[in-house]
């Protein structure tokens, strides 16, 4: 295969990423193919796009055989040097009851040719997995072309309204002057006019000065006029002080979920970020050792209980989020989470 650029990629796939319902073997086909398309546009080596090929394949293929509303995301994943590629599989059951068992050769496999789970972990450069009998499975896999990255502290996942190609919804995390901040932009309605605006959010996010989430949410505010507008919100983490910083305008929803399964709720303002701001305050939330920050548009609702899923979060950002997503996230909106950790 070709490392060049790869023509009709679809729409989304270098950016957000594109889901795949995964139901029939033809539809795994599918996801494979993408996989291999997006790693030839990122310039990945052959060798790695060939392991890639086999990640792709086997983890479509389990979910055909084995899985019940069965989904891939496929998008690329990005570090200071190098581009890689990420599938996140998500199911609604049966869920593993035994994850040793069935991460071993052939036990995934149901009579095929493939190897199963133990091809995937072999041939990733890294993957984390969450199982709950009943609820089902989340796993997400990478594979970059070189040395695996460091462990980010923060990821977020997106899935646009039914029938629409891109999501109005994004997610961003910076480390800028000692801060470490995220976003979570919600773009007003949806389909390429929200996908525009929360574009525009992400863009501005990553290029404002270190200051802290009010100012940063005054920045954005200045710059989105020309676009449809925003709900959004911005938290700082400082895990060494101890405490969450956060400012949002409009409806995205914000939680710090503690290590002892505490939960505390976080306040954004009413308003249209880029056209309606009444006021823009900056509000502080204790942060404990091993909490996370989950914030969410309204395409998630709050009826999601942590103490459901044992485990869950001390699994990577990812796994947490997509997680949230499948049990969570609405089809008659954008939906949109961000998960992140609070590392010292």
């Amino acid at each position: 295969m070709s490392g060049g650029a790869v023509a009709s990629l679809p729409e989304g796939l270098l950016d957000g990423g594109v889901w795949f319902r995964v139901e029939e073997p033809g539809t795994a086909s599918a996801v494979r193919r993408a996989a291999e398309r997006l790693a030839a546009e990122l310039v990945m080596p052959e060798h790695r796009i060939a392991d890639l090929s086999i990640v792709a394949a086997e983890t479509a293929g389990n979910l055909t055989k084995h899985a019940s509303q069965g989904t891939v995301l496929v998008r690329p994943v990005r570090a200071a040097d190098q581009a890689g590629v990420e599938l996140i599989a998500v199911d609604s059951g049966p869920g593993m009851a035994d994850l040793r068992r069935s991460m071993g050769d052939g036990h995934s496999t149901a009579g095929t040719l493939g190897i199963g789970f133990g091809a995937i972990l072999r041939q990733a450069s890294w993957s984390d997995l969450h199982s709950v009998p009943g609820k089902g499975t989340v796993m997400t896999v990478q594979v970059w072309p070189g040395d695996v990255p460091e462990r980010g502290w923060a990821a977020g996942v997106t899935r646009p309204l039914t029938g629409e190609s891109v999501s109005g919804d994004a997610w961003a995390a910076r480390e800028a002057g000692g801060r470490r901040q995220v976003l979570v932009s919600d773009g007003l309605g949806h389909g390429g006019l929200a996908a525009a605006a929360s574009h525009e959010a992400v863009r501005v996010f990553h290029k404002t000065p270190a200051v802290p989430p009010a100012q940063v949410l005054e920045a954005l505010h200045r710059a989105l006029g020309h676009t449809r507008g925003a709900a959004l919100a911005v938290a700082e983490l400082d895990p060494e002080a101890g405490v969450v910083r956060y400012a949002g305008l409009g409806n995205i929803s914000g939680t710090v979920l503690s290590a002892d399964g505490g939960r505390r709720g976080m306040v954004s303002m009413p308003g249209i970020v880029g056209h309606q701001r009444r006021q823009i305050r900056e509000y502080d939330y204790p942060l404990t050792p091993g909490a996370i920050v989950l914030m969410h548009t309204d395409g998630v609702v709050d009826r999601w209980n942590a103490g459901d899923y044992p485990g869950l979060l001390s699994h990577s950002p990812e796994v947490i989020a997509a997680t949230v997503l499948r049990d969570a996230g609405t089809r008659r909106d954008d939906a949109g989470v961000l998960v992140a950790q609070a590392l010292s």
